[in-house]
């Protein structure tokens, strides 16, 4: 998710330009499904080439899209990629205070992939690091290798991993909220853009809500997949927030549950324990595809944070 505020005005006025025209708003919709070059989107959108390789180059400057010098017949042709799915614009950010009493503080930690506490796992199974395989593919046994901390990517067919982070916040905080967020999709043989999953998500033992994946999304490399990676496999994931508050459960601002901060009983704690998984009893038992920082989209690893007052 691409997060735009009053704070940072020269790339929000780079941004909401580039969106302004429905020619690029056009191509970023045909950029949704596939990689194109700047000919093919000419083509689908019946417009000169040398236009639309302006309009690429607005969508390029605002950081909406990559491009890539390939080779081609004749010379060199540019292919795009869209890199967000979301954009979140703050047009009333509230401001920081760094005294303590008078401010919202965050609690922040990224935990890998890898480092989880427990699991229960049923193939089709796997994970590698970013030099290749770490245990054999679609054995569970292996979610237990102690090298499974170096894990970039992993995957499971059902079944759930629980992680464990550490809780150190100021004795008395009033907490705001908790939130989670991660790259995440569904697991299928190879991979399968159509292939939803019901991945669920629980802090404390308490079931927060469940998200349906729509795929296991390949098509194009991730951007951060290192080489050996197959270009048949599962490649990027979607990045995903779930937040509960003091009144409800959201996951990426949308409604998700009425499960709120009280029911967590995170006060007095030195740990929060999360479980992401695919429950026995889902509609649709899809898996689940689970990214490091050095694989699919977005580079990072599951990050917690936690929101705060200290009162004076």
């Amino acid at each position: 998710m691409l997060e735009l505020s009053m704070e940072h005005a020269d790339e929000l006025v780079k941004v909401t330009h580039a969106l302004s025209t429905e020619l690029r708003l056009r191509m970023l919709a045909l950029l949704n499904t596939r990689r194109m070059n700047v000919a093919e989107l000419a083509e689908a959108l019946e417009i000169p080439v040398s236009t639309a390789a302006s309009n690429v180059k607005v969508l390029e400057q605002a950081g909406l899209i990559e491009t890539e010098l390939l080779p081609a017949s004749r010379g060199a042709m540019k292919v795009c990629s869209r890199i967000y799915d979301d954009i979140k614009i703050t047009i009333n950010a509230p401001q920081r205070r760094l005294q303590a009493g008078q401010g919202e503080y965050c609690y922040e930690i990224s935990m890998p992939i890898g480092n989880f506490t427990a699991c229960e796992v049923a193939p089709t199974c796997g994970m590698v690091s970013e030099n290749g395989p770490i245990i054999t593919e679609d054995s569970p046994a292996g979610f237990f290798h102690p090298d499974r901390v170096q894990a970039q990517l992993l995957w499971l067919r059902k079944g759930y991993l629980e992680y464990r982070y550490p809780l150190e916040i100021p004795q008395g905080a009033v907490l705001h909220r908790i939130q989670f967020s991660m790259e995440i999709c569904s697991e299928a043989p190879n991979y399968e853009n159509d292939w939803p999953s019901d991945i669920t998500l629980w802090i404390n033992q308490v079931e927060v809500g469940t998200w349906t994946s729509p795929g296991d999304f390949g098509g194009r490399r991730g951007k951060l997949n290192p080489s050996w990676w197959i270009d048949t496999g599962t490649q990027f994931g979607a990045l995903k927030t779930w937040s509960v508050d003091n009144t409800r459960s959201t996951i990426d601002h949308q409604e998700l549950s009425a499960v709120n901060l009280e029911q967590l009983n995170l006060t007095g704690q030195n740990h929060v324990d999360l479980r992401l998984g695919v429950k026995e009893n889902a509609v649709f038992k899809g898996g689940m595809n689970l990214f490091g920082k050095k694989f699919g989209d977005y580079e990072q690893d599951l990050v917690m944070k936690i929101f705060y007052s200290v009162e004076p």
